[in-house]
């Protein structure tokens, strides 16, 4: 049985300064990758790689704007200075606007898909470029891109969002059929409504509550719900799941 292990590996993580980024790098730094993690708030990726440094574990921070063709390149350059190909890469940004269609503005729809679509694509691109054009590393390639159950499933006010999430999973599918024959794994995870950050307070208001009641399950994903799954994609173990959409959602769409 192969082990999901990540020493040797490094993993470049997007929107890394919080959430679900912040949660992967933690976990990944502490099981012997090394970790760099990019955001445009570069104080609060300081105070990150500190601590995974005081744990042990090697980390490096970048300034990125993943819809910057130029900024995500050098994430890439700096990140092969310190700690040389990066193998394992975690699409994570993404952002959000809520509300009817009929009432959502072309600056917002442009923002959401700039980074959720845009900003996926130029992260995962850069990365296979790289991992091709190492040769046979390339099949050490490990690449996820972070959607949503919104990518599969109607959310009621994420029109935007939902579309965004779609495409991301279909970058994820076009990227893995291009990609196979040199050993590269890309796939996407489709999280269901999890307790972070940037939803607290809507999830900790009296809306939000009722809506957490109307769940199946009456509760939300903690925000390592999807740390196991993200092992396993980002290990040696994930060799063979390529092109895959993965759910993780708690049963909230059922």
């Amino acid at each position: 049985m192969i082990e999901q292990t990540h020493q040797g590996r490094v993993v470049l993580i997007t929107g890394a300064s919080s959430g679900l980024g912040e949660q992967f790098a933690t976990m990944l730094a502490a099981r012997g990758a090394r970790a760099v993690v990019g955001a445009r708030r570069v104080e609060r990726l300081a105070a990150l790689v500190d601590r995974i440094e005081r744990d042990g574990g090697a980390a490096l921070a970048v300034a990125l704007d993943v819809t910057d063709e130029a900024s995500v390149r050098a994430a890439y350059d700096a990140a092969e200075q310190r700690f040389g190909l990066v193998d394992t890469v975690i699409a994570n940004a993404g952002i959000n606007a809520e509300g009817p269609a009929t009432d959502l503005s072309v600056e917002d729809f442009d923002a959401i898909h700039a980074v959720n679509v845009r900003g996926v694509f130029l992260t995962a691109r850069e990365g296979g470029k790289r991992l091709l054009a190492a040769g046979e590393a390339a099949a050490r390639g490990r690449i996820v891109i972070l959607a949503s159950m919104g990518g599969l499933h109607v959310l009621p006010g994420l029109v935007a969002y939902c579309a965004s999430k779609a495409a991301a999973v279909m970058l994820a599918k076009g990227l893995a059929k291009e990609w196979v024959r040199s050993g590269i794994s890309v796939n996407a995870v489709c999280p269901g409504y999890m307790m972070t950050e940037i939803n607290a307070d809507w999830f900790t208001s009296d809306a939000g509550r009722r809506m957490t009641e109307k769940l199946p399950r009456r509760r939300l994903m903690p925000i390592d719900a999807l740390s196991a799954t993200i092992a396993h994609l980002t290990s040696d173990g994930g060799a063979h799941v390529t092109g895959s959409t993965i759910e993780i959602h708690d049963g909230q769409v059922i």
